[in-house]
């Protein structure tokens, strides 16, 4: 009794309504658009926060009620709750940013069919993952986060570099896929510049800020680590401290969004373009391009899966904003260019089971538990 009514609590909070008056607001309006967060928080300056902006972007635009619920517990249950909650709530759209919905939007894309779902870092499947299925009112949105994970680990060892750290999240294929990029990008960086770089890589198993992850980035700049990509929700904010702290302070690279403004230490980030993604699949459902399954030339359609890189331009480094001593907009656009054309390929999560599975002979690889 005591959980269902915790859920029930949770699911009631409608914490804040967007609409057309160009702010938050709490509304009586029912929202038409309502998003999911995973294990993140909403304010988390990294993936939850990056979507649910390109939420409120295109409501605000469009004089369209929107809003987001915290699921209380980060389970299939607890997810198919809060989307049940969600559709009662009057919304006609559900966004859902993180693989970890998959399951449940599997169930509930057939219990909804009115209902559109867009489903960022992850493709629907059943509970055993033996079947696929993307029903003509939901999208699945994924991104190549090695190339953009590639693109900081080069500009770091380009930029002078030598002694690297990687602090991913949970072990969820977002995460490692931005840290094989970013040892493959250190890697090549390093088989130019003819040297070899070390670097410590670890999972903290979460998303969230605390003591713990501060302790071992500090430990890691105390050791000699430059730099550190901070890959997780708010675990960049524990890699901020740690570097802040750091004498002589520390670099961090941010990740998921530009964190520039987060910490005067965030040298650079590794970006994928979460907003404009849910604000392109907004668009094509409130324009009626999403019904149209069967048209190919509409990339954001209904019962598609699709894939977003640096060939749209949807991953890769703020250069407008980063802090690089060395490293060129020309490297930057030359290195770019050759992950468009194909002549730089990057292995993900799907081709390696471990870091030290990609052969990097450059780069001297410590994985910490």
């Amino acid at each position: 009794m005591k959980k269902m009514f915790a859920s029930l609590l949770a699911l009631s909070m409608v914490l804040v309504g967007c609409g057309g008056d160009g702010g938050d607001s709490a509304s009586s309006s029912k929202p038409e658009i309502v998003m999911l967060t995973d294990k993140g928080t909403i304010d988390d300056k990294s993936f939850n926060q990056g979507t649910y902006e390109g939420v409120k972007a295109y409501a605000e635009k469009n004089g369209i009620e929107c809003t987001y619920i915290k699921p209380v517990d980060a389970t299939t249950d607890e997810y198919n709750n809060s989307i049940d909650q969600a559709v009662k709530s009057g919304a006609k759209v559900v966004v859902c940013p993180g693989y970890l919905f998959e399951e449940s939007i599997y169930i509930k894309q057939t219990e909804y069919p009115d209902v559109k779902f867009i489903l960022i870092d992850g493709n629907p499947h059943d509970a055993s993952y033996e079947d696929y299925k993307t029903e003509k009112n939901t999208i699945g949105i994924t991104f190549q986060e090695e190339q953009a994970g590639y693109l900081a680990g080069y500009a770091a060892v380009k930029d002078g570099n030598t002694s690297l750290g990687f602090m991913g999240g949970q072990a969820v294929p977002a995460v490692m896929n931005f840290g094989y990029g970013y040892v493959q990008g250190a890697n090549d960086a390093a088989k130019e510049l003819g040297i070899t770089v070390n670097m410590k890589y670890h999972y903290t198993g979460g998303f969230s800020a605390t003591p713990e992850i501060q302790t071992k980035a500090s430990s890691w700049y105390k050791d000699g680590v430059t730099i550190v990509f901070g890959c997780g929700g708010s675990v960049g904010n524990s890699v901020m401290a740690a570097a802040e702290a750091s004498n002589p302070v520390g670099k961090v690279i941010g990740v998921d969004v530009d964190q520039s403004s987060e910490s005067d230490t965030v040298v650079t980030s590794a970006y994928k373009k979460l907003g404009d993604a849910v604000q392109k699949a907004l668009e094509s459902i409130y324009s009626g391009d999403f019904d149209k399954t069967d048209d190919t030339n509409i990339q954001f359609r209904g019962g598609q899966n699709i894939v977003l890189g640096a060939k749209d331009g949807d991953v890769g480094l703020p250069l407008e904003t980063s802090k690089f001593e060395k490293f060129t907009e020309a490297d930057y656009n030359a290195i770019y260019d050759k992950i468009v054309d194909g002549s730089v390929t990057i292995k993900n999560n799907k081709d390696a089971e471990s870091p030290k599975d990609l052969n990097c002979s450059n780069v001297e690889l410590t994985i910490e538990n």
